[in-house]
């Protein structure tokens, strides 16, 4: 095995078991402070707990198992690694984070009360879906166009995501306002990486692959092909392209799922006490005939 493509791969696999420990010390950390992780105890919080598990397995799996879906080159000689089995991974783990993105703005969206974001938060999901199909179309066509549809619906998930923290900015207290200013940040960056960088790169290769008259699979020669044939490469050339997003993706898109949880906690425990401050200060001047 080539001694880059090597370390790489030791790279994402160290961070990929740090980051299981990091998700369990985290649910017990959340069970020391809320008491109970018990459905219906804290349901918002337990539903992070789930999704947040699905996608830091799912993306640790896809780090032990490395594919470049559309070229059917793997890392390691197994059907583990086919390129069906991994896309279909992809495609659950990559669906509880968009899971946990709508529940996340939903459950600040009703705390004050805010209609647009409410409706916001319900299109994230279907959006993904639709995104993840267009993957799946493009992986098992060989047709890099896909891609391009399916990055640019995250692209633009996100900047909804953003545009719905900074429209309920004015209206949140400021107990809330350190996260959503944090979270529009994090989300105004991810929204430049997507349309400065990963959407044109599939572009480039779809406009490559037309000029050079790229004969395309049809869905069911995909189907056929994803399922019994992956190419075994440790060469660092075959990899170098997917070296920057596998990266970011195993490692910074998982500490933010990680990261969501807690805020969910935080959130919720900050509205808590905001509204039984407000309680108390209406009880305070509420007038004894009242």
């Amino acid at each position: 095995m080539n001694d880059a493509a090597l370390s790489w791969w030791s790279f994402l696999c160290s961070v990929s078991a740090v980051n299981v420990l990091a998700w369990v010390a985290s649910t017990q950390f959340l069970r020391y402070r809320c008491g109970s992780l018990r459905m219906g105890t804290w349901s918002t919080l337990h539903w992070h707990v789930l999704l947040s598990a699905g996608y830091v397995l799912g993306c640790a799996y896809r780090s032990f198992f490395p594919v470049y879906d559309v070229q059917r080159i793997v890392m390691v000689d197994s059907w583990l690694s086919s390129v069906v089995v991994g896309r279909s991974v992809a495609t659950i783990a990559e669906l509880c984070f968009a899971a946990q993105w709508a529940l996340l703005l939903h459950t600040v969206a009703q705390t004050y009360r805010s209609q647009f974001a409410v409706r916001v938060s319900r299109w994230i999901v279907p959006l993904i879906v639709v995104a993840e199909t267009c993957s799946w179309y493009a992986v098992l066509t060989t047709s890099n166009i896909g891609h391009v549809l399916e990055e640019s619906l995250w692209g633009v998930t996100a900047a909804m995501l953003v545009a719905s923290f900074l429209y309920l900015w004015p209206h949140s207290d400021r107990a809330h306002r350190p996260f959503l200013a944090m979270a529009s940040a994090v989300g105004f960056c991810y929204v430049v990486y997507m349309f400065e960088v990963d959407v044109p790169m599939y572009w480039a290769r779809w406009v490559f692959d037309e000029g050079q008259g790229h004969q395309y699979l049809s869905i069911a020669q995909g189907l056929t092909d994803v399922s019994g044939r992956w190419v075994v490469s440790q060469r660092w050339s075959d990899w170098e392209s997917e070296v920057v997003w596998m990266s970011l993706y195993f490692s910074v898109a998982v500490w933010l799922s990680i990261g969501l949880m807690h805020a969910s906690h935080t959130l919720s425990t900050r509205h808590k006490v905001a509204r039984l401050n407000s309680n108390e200060l209406h009880n305070v001047r509420k007038p004894i005939w009242h």
